[in-house]
């Protein structure tokens, strides 16, 4: 059996020890979305030190596990266009659904939160027909 679902797996627990802490310590829900927004449309200003730490956590964790475990491979594609593409309508995505997969996966349904179990439920549907569509009709990725 391949042994890389154990990236996924503390990659998962990462995230909701992540949530759990920000929850404890802030007494705010951690979502990412809603955290770049308010630095985004300033409405965060108050909070500022505390979002970019979140941010620089998000962006420097993963170089220190480089360091620590080497390269993986990837199966993501080497289209940049196409990456910034995705990039981009994530975050139009997180807007229109009023958060990201952090906020209403991890700490929506862990608080039981009705919108954040049916915005999750949309997320897995959007994303199973996005991969039927792109990979299997139109075989772009």
């Amino acid at each position: 059996m391949n042994p890389d679902w154990i990236y996924g797996l503390l990659g998962g627990m990462l995230i909701g020890t992540g949530g759990a802490v920000y929850l404890l310590a802030n007494g705010r829900i951690m979502g990412a979305s809603g955290i770049i927004g308010g630095l985004v449309d300033g409405s965060g200003r108050s909070t500022m030190g505390e979002r970019i730490s979140f941010l620089a956590g998000l962006a420097l964790i993963p170089v220190v596990l480089l360091w620590f475990l080497g390269p993986k491979e990837t199966h993501a594609t080497g289209n940049f266009a196409l990456l910034i593409a995705a990039g981009l309508l994530v975050g139009v995505g997180t807007r229109l659904a009023n958060g990201c997969t952090s906020g209403h996966g991890v700490c929506g349904i862990s608080r039981l939160s009705l919108r954040g179990m049916v915005a999750t439920v949309f997320y897995i549907l959007a994303g199973g027909l996005t991969v039927v569509l792109f990979r299997h009709l139109l075989g772009i990725i």
